[in-house]
């Protein structure tokens, strides 16, 4: 077996000692990040339909799931959503086996409707969102490739690569941090925040600003004061958390585009830009680890509702983010690691053409004293990519 395992020193100054950094999160409120939610819940949804029907996972992906925007009148006190956002759950799907038709459509329904009344409570489902499926069968040739026969190692579908890097920077964890933390701590004891949280950090020297664009729901807040109060309260809570996260200086901006004078303010009906005009697509928001890190090579592979047996664009973007993060808590002296996991169609998932890490050490660390221990944990964890599937299907691993 070769696994091609390369290991190299990385050309360039590690991330966080860069002059300029940018880094993006759309919450899980974002249009775009509405797509990539739906898309994996009706992907896990799928797989666990065929593992419980026919006791193993069938062709399938639902990658290309789109939302086109409705049209909403918010005001204080409450408004009202004038036209439907519309969701297509858009791909293919294997909807009969060995003669046994399989509710695909319904399962997809399903979880689309489960997952958007956790993720987003203020929309009325049916109403206020409506969703529809069109699943189609898959394509012969890749259907053969995907595999009927049981495999221990499935074959790749496709000669793609996937990328991932570690440590995060204190911008990224920044980042990352802000958008998790209003969505879930923050958002626990003020309603009025909706999920549509979109972050940006820009790093200069040592100096970092976070702007904040955050939907507020239009039935939590009476007036104009109380909306400048809960911009104020998220200024407050996001300039802790990330002076939590570093000693730099940070300044902290929340909707910008707001102009009071003008009555022009980012108040929404259901907490969602999707309301009003904002479309949404699987794969244009965050990457597999949650960001968008320009600094950082990515790739453009939509992770979110591709099949997790065998399609590299989910499998070697969740991977190497993975192997980056092991190898970087296991291995001391390592400033700056990324990862690239290149796939070639129709070979086994746990044999790519190359997987490549680069390297920025620590000034007194060579890149020959540690590179023996690195090729060992890219190499375990290669042997055991197979456990990446079990735990996105299980809902362990998040997409984006």
């Amino acid at each position: 077996m070769s696994r091609n395992i390369q290991v190299s020193r990385l050309d360039r100054r590690a991330v966080e000692d860069q002059e300029v950094e940018i880094v993006e999160r759309k919450g899980i409120g974002h249009p775009d990040s509405i797509c990539d939610g739906l898309a994996e819940s009706v992907s896990r949804a799928l797989s666990q339909l065929y593992l419980d029907r026919v006791g193993k996972v069938l062709h399938y992906n639902t990658d290309e799931t789109q939302l086109v925007a409705g049209r909403a009148a918010p005001a204080f006190g409450g408004g009202e959503v004038v036209e439907p956002i519309y969701v297509l759950i858009v791909g293919r799907a294997t909807k009969e086996y060995e003669g046994r038709q399989l509710p695909v459509d319904s399962t997809a329904l399903a979880a689309a409707r489960e997952y958007l009344g956790e993720a987003l409570p203020e929309l009325e489902y049916g109403t206020d969102i409506v969703v529809d499926v069109r699943l189609g069968e898959g394509s012969g040739d890749l259907q053969d490739v995907f595999g009927e026969e049981t495999q221990e190692v499935p074959m790749a579908n496709d000669t793609s690569f996937g990328v991932g890097h570690a440590p995060l920077t204190e911008t990224e964890t920044i980042v990352r941090e802000t958008e998790r933390e209003l969505n879930t701590t923050y958002y626990a004891d003020h309603p009025e925040l909706g999920p549509d949280v979109k972050v940006m950090g820009k790093r200069e020297g040592d100096r970092i600003d976070i702007t904040v664009a955050a939907a507020m729901v239009d039935a939590h807040i009476a007036d104009l004061e109380e909306y400048d109060d809960a911009v104020g309260n998220v200024r407050e809570f996001v300039t802790d958390l990330a002076e939590s996260h570093t000693d730099r200086e940070v300044h902290v901006d929340v909707n910008t585009a707001d102009d009071y004078d003008e009555g022009s303010i980012y108040l929404t009906v259901t907490g969602t830009s999707a309301e009003q005009g904002d479309d949404g697509s699987v794969g244009r928001g965050n990457r597999a680890n949650g960001l968008i890190t320009p600094n950082r090579p990515m790739s453009m592979e939509a992770t979110s509702g591709k099949n997790p047996v065998n399609h590299i664009g989910k499998i070697y973007n969740l991977l190497s983010t993975h192997v980056a993060e092991t190898v970087t808590d296991e291995v001391d002296g390592i400033r700056d690691l990324q990862v690239r996991l290149l796939s070639q169609i129709g070979r086994p998932i746990d044999e790519p053409h190359v997987a490549d890490a680069q390297i920025v050490t620590e000034d007194d660390v060579e890149l020959s004293a540690i590179e023996e221990e690195v090729v060992a944990i890219v190499d375990d964890e290669l042997a055991d990519v197979t456990g990446v599937t079990r735990r996105v299907i299980d809902g362990d691993v998040s997409t984006f």
